[in-house]
């Protein structure tokens, strides 16, 4: 059984940087062909699709965050990690880390296992 745990920061000061680890238990995340997501969901809408880093270490962001988002792993630890720079109250939502095993979407049906999300808040 495969378990994703986020862990981070809850509240996030404007123009500042919010970095969020998921750990990754039950299974590798160096398996094939698997990617490892980070998605959001802001108050009161859908689901966001962020980015995602692959099995292999590649990363693939979304084109509206991509100035301001950047992935990393740490395979020793099974772990994987976002930081979102600049910050702004916009950026406050549910931020979830799941595993697809393809790039996948702002879907749920996209993604096997989920975290159980993490709420962060942009305010001073």
């Amino acid at each position: 059984q495969v378990q994703l745990q986020e862990s981070g920061p809850g509240l996030v000061k404007p123009s500042q940087t919010l970095s969020l680890t998921c750990t990754v238990s039950g299974g590798s995340i160096t398996t094939t062909y698997y990617y490892w997501t980070w998605i959001r969901q802001p108050p009161g809408k859908g689901l966001e699709w962020m980015g995602a880093i692959a099995y292999s270490g590649g990363t693939y962001y979304s084109p509206s965050l991509k100035s301001r988002t950047s992935m990393s792993r740490d395979t020793s630890k099974n772990q994987f990690t976002l930081q979102l720079s600049s910050v702004t109250p916009e950026d406050t939502a549910v931020y979830y880390c799941a595993r697809g095993s393809g790039l996948g979407g702002p879907y749920y049906s996209d993604y096997d296992y989920w975290g159980q999300g993490t709420q962060v808040t942009v305010s001073s």
